[in-house]
């Protein structure tokens, strides 16, 4: 088609203007930002992790509790990853504040909040009604609210520190620092993968090192009526004096998963040793610009049938002696519409799968995502958003024992596997290859 002379002087300044708008509109940026806040209770509350203690109250601390927030802004988008040294995520009440507050107030959408799984936590779960803690266990209740302004201060100052960042992630198999602490059958399988997330400014000084690792933290006794972060603490201590980071631990699938100390006796030898393994592969890492920031998540409460009717009166006072009445009334609430647990699943920058689950998940169900994930790298971050006990393979079911049978594992047999194809129908749609 033939333009006439009137309409070159226009076409000229449309491409003039079209050019300029592309040179002014500004390309992705990757930010990060990190924050903690000490949480430890200041009262006496009951503790969370061992049935045993019942509603026995906490008499100090060996070492403080952390909330360590890692913000993560990819083009638009913002996420935030929250490390807690607590047994397990806040209650879904709490869960809606903080996701609500951090939304409003420093315009994070996402966010994975997970537990370490320290057994030498406060209890998570009383509400302030009448026969769920209302009244007895008043100081818990109060606990709730400090709680929920300290993880939503440290995102806010997270968000305030967002700078541009370049980054890299990696893993390593680790022999001797976990074992199976289930089954007897042979071979016993194992997740010892140590995966690492390094974040650093664009002049290569470290901000961030995220650590993802599947293993009970009990290696403090149970005996010991007082807060610990337990290994989680100690290895995060080690990762900072080292790198000058922030180090912020999530929790794997390790509901079959114990910590092996090996010659490293005690929760703080062991946490340095765990440390120095993380410092190492951080090390080995070389941290690069991020071409083409960007960042979808999905997330979704998943239904199934409960193996376990706390409605029923008899059920109810057997768990009732086991725990304490208050904490019970609270998982009769939760489990009334069945077994409903979270999954949120992010794809950072094309290539990295974070997968989030509300219980704890066994570790053949990470070993298997991984395994038909096909990117460069999957995080599993168990006791997160939410808490919905334990998610045994089928297998473990079969064979039974601790955290397989229906006593602290309520969800239906295979609810862990069809959560994990879940996951894995979303990440390969994230990638486009899934329509």
């Amino acid at each position: 088609m033939k333009t006439s002379c009137c309409y070159r002087p226009l076409v000229a300044v449309f491409l003039a203007v079209a050019i300029v708008a592309r040179a002014e509109s500004p390309a992705p940026s990757f930010k990060v930002g990190t924050a903690k806040r000490d949480i430890t209770p200041k009262e006496p509350v009951p503790m969370w992790g061992y049935g045993a203690r019942h509603d026995a109250l906490s008499a100090g601390a060996l070492d403080p509790l952390y909330a360590t927030a890692l913000v993560i802004q990819a083009d638009t988008n913002k996420l935030a990853i929250l490390g807690l040294d607590l047994g397990r995520s806040p209650s879904e009440r709490s869960l809606q504040n903080i996701r609500q507050r951090i939304k409003v107030e420093s315009g994070v959408e996402y966010s994975f909040i997970a537990g370490s799984h320290t057994h030498h936590g406060p209890v998570l779960e009383l509400a302030d009604e009448e026969g769920k803690g209302k009244g007895k266990f008043d100081a818990a209740i109060r606990y709730y609210r400090q709680l929920e302004t300290g993880i939503v201060v440290a995102v806010a100052e997270a968000n305030s520190k967002l700078a541009p960042a370049k980054m890299a992630t990696g893993s390593v198999k680790l022999d001797g620092f976990n074992r199976n602490r289930h089954t007897k059958i042979e071979p016993k399988p194992v997740d010892r993968e140590l995966v690492v997330m390094r974040l650093d400014d664009l002049s290569g000084k470290p901000i961030a090192v995220l650590v993802n690792f599947a293993a009970h933290p009990t290696m403090a006794p149970a005996s010991t009526l007082k807060f610990s972060a337990d290994y989680v603490g100690a290895m995060k201590a080690a990762v900072e004096k080292a790198t000058g980071a922030t180090a912020i631990f999530m929790q794997g699938a390790s509901g079959d998963m114990s910590a092996n100390a090996g010659p490293n006796k005690g929760y703080e030898a062991f946490g340095a040793a765990l440390g120095s393994e993380v410092v190492k592969l951080a090390a080995s890492l070389t941290t690069r610009e991020v071409a083409h920031p960007s960042l979808v998540v999905r997330e979704e409460r998943l239904k199934f049938a409960s193996r376990t009717d706390l409605s029923n009166p008899v059920t109810r006072a057997a768990y009732s002696i086991a725990f304490f009445p208050e904490l019970v009334a609270n998982y009769v609430e939760e489990y009334a519409g069945g077994v409903r647990p979270r999954l949120t699943v992010a794809l950072l920058n094309g290539d990295t799968a974070l997968v989030g689950v509300s219980g704890e998940f066994f570790c053949n169900h990470a070993i298997g995502l991984k395994e038909r994930t096909r990117v460069k790298q999957l995080f599993f971050f168990g006791y997160c958003n939410g808490y919905h006990q334990y998610f045994p393979t089928i297998e473990a079911v079969a064979e039974g024992g601790y955290g397989a049978d229906n006593a602290v594992a309520p969800a239906e047999v295979g609810a862990g596997e069809q959560v994990m194809n879940v996951a894995l129908i979303w990440i390969y749609q994230m990638l486009g290859k899934i329509k």
